[in-house]
């Protein structure tokens, strides 16, 4: 039996990908999944195994360029660690763990496909959109509570499905919850940093005792490697660029990449 392969060029081109593609509200496991497939790579073609396992190391690139772009922030919340910090890291954390923790293979088999994806894609545009103009700027990101906290928890939970981005979801949630766009964007960095550490955590344990082939070994540090430079670069500039912006350039994008997709099902269906 042939060992798998992953071109080093692949899972670089994946990491650069990564962390910007987790910071914005576009959805880092849909690109991660749609990329390859639209553009034909072998990636594509590893075991459905293999490819949840790099996504573990790019996450753990993304997560550990977090930590470090953003000590300032998490120093400060460290410091003024309360109950109301406490609240909103517990309620955030919660629903998504849970559900994870329950459905986490249900959704990988069901929802992974390129159709599903797209729905997400497609579905996480009118949310988001939806949320924005709801919304409004009447709440800062002091005022968050447990209610506030829960919601945040729920969006990130409904990001689970490949393509609704967690990112995206959290700010519709915060959008809804009345904060205005920059705390907004501040909320949804601050409740998605646990959840991406924790997740890394846990699917890391797996990896390491299931183990990884030798051959990919390499090209799963180049991609972490890559992630994390890549979310390092892009943390400053997105959270300035960020704030106060519209998600309307965001979803116009996710709609495009979705009909993307339905047009490539479309071709293959018809041959």
């Amino acid at each position: 039996m042939s060992q798998p392969e992953l071109p080093l060029s692949q899972a670089l081109a994946l990491g650069v990908l990564h962390g910007p593609a987790e910071l914005l509200p576009i959805s880092s496991s849909g690109h991660t999944e749609l990329v390859p497939w639209l553009l034909g790579w072998s990636y594509a073609d590893l075991d459905g195994e293999l490819r949840k396992a790099f996504e573990v190391a790019l996450h753990a690139g993304t997560a550990a360029a977090l930590l470090v772009a953003l000590r300032d922030e998490v120093g400060e919340a460290m410091r003024q660690f309360d109950l109301r910090t406490a609240e909103l890291i517990a309620g955030s954390f919660a629903p998504p763990a849970v559900i994870a923790f329950a459905f986490e293979r249900p959704i990988e088999r069901r929802l992974g496909g390129a159709g599903s994806i797209a729905l997400g894609l497609a579905l996480g545009s009118v949310v988001m959109l939806w949320a924005d103009r709801r919304g409004d700027e009447a709440r800062s990101r002091e005022d968050a509570g447990l209610a506030d906290a829960l919601a945040l928890g729920a969006a990130q939970a409904s990001a689970l499905m490949p393509g609704m981005s967690r990112n995206g979801m959290t700010l519709a949630a915060a959008r809804l919850r009345g904060f205005g766009r920059a705390d907004a964007n501040q909320l949804s960095r601050h409740v998605a940093l646990p959840v991406i550490a924790g997740a890394t955590l846990l699917k890391g344990t797996r990896l390491v005792k299931r183990g990884l082939p030798a051959g990919l070994q390499r090209a799963f540090a180049v991609g972490a490697g890559a992630s994390f430079v890549s979310t390092f670069g892009s943390t400053w500039l997105i959270r300035h660029v960020e704030r106060g912006r519209s998600p309307l350039p965001y979803a116009l994008y996710r709609s495009a990449l979705a009909g993307a997709v339905v047009r490539r099902l479309w071709q293959h269906r018809s041959r």
